[in-house]
């Protein structure tokens, strides 16, 4: 079995066993995705989830956040953790929708890389979740899973292990089978020692249970 052929085995796999995945960040506009995944940062979805309520209660639109003094930002989202560089970094990502983009997110991944606290990992989302475009997001669940299973070779680095998964995830199959990946990384490949392998529909297919490595092709 190649890489190819491994990753289309999990990917069916995982559509099976979490048929409706998506992003578990609520949100119903593309800029607060873009706010959300900021705050995300070392933090976790259901608090960002909650945390981000009163946020948009007081600061409804990009125009209210991008003319928002930093510190009032600050103060609500604290509980996120960072709250003084993700405060910062939410008022300037803002104001440059509004005087640039008309207060829209922009659709082109380079140009949302430019904007503040937005790497590959946060473009990626916006991109496959608000556009419907191919996208790879390489969390801390997609880089362990996949080093775990053996779709890579001992990466760490996020933006090496997205290049590698380009080439062996279909483009239509990359976002929700990262999607995916994060379920099965919360609820069962945990990070703990000992994950519930016993209870893991890769099991048999998994390299770390001593199943031989699949060739790079």
């Amino acid at each position: 079995m190649t890489k190819k052929q491994l990753a289309l085995e999990v990917i069916e796999r995982l559509k099976k066993e979490y048929p409706d995945a998506g992003c578990t960040l609520d949100y119903n506009e593309a800029w607060k995705l873009l706010v959300s995944v900021r705050l995300a940062a070392q933090c976790t979805d259901a608090r960002v989830n909650v945390v981000v309520q009163d946020l948009y209660e007081k600061f409804p639109d990009v125009d209210a956040l991008a003319t928002a003094d930093v510190k009032e930002i600050e103060d609500i989202v604290r509980p996120c953790g960072l709250g003084k560089t993700k405060a910062r970094d939410i008022s300037a990502c803002m104001k440059i929708l509004k005087e640039e983009y008309d207060g829209k997110v922009p659709n082109d991944f380079n140009q949302l890389l430019k904007l503040p606290g937005v790497g590959r990992k946060s473009a990626n989302l916006i991109m496959g979740d608000v556009f419907g475009a191919p996208a790879i997001v390489t969390d801390t669940h997609c880089i362990r899973l996949t080093n775990r299973i053996g779709l890579v070779d001992q990466i760490k680095e996020p933006k090496k292990v997205e290049m590698a998964l380009w080439k062996i995830i279909p483009p239509e199959e990359g976002n929700n089978f990262c999607h995916r990946l994060v379920i099965h990384g919360r609820e069962i490949c945990t990070a703990r020692k000992k994950p519930f392998c016993d209870k893991c529909c890769l099991h048999d297919l998994c390299e770390k249970n001593g199943v031989e490595p699949v060739p790079a092709r």
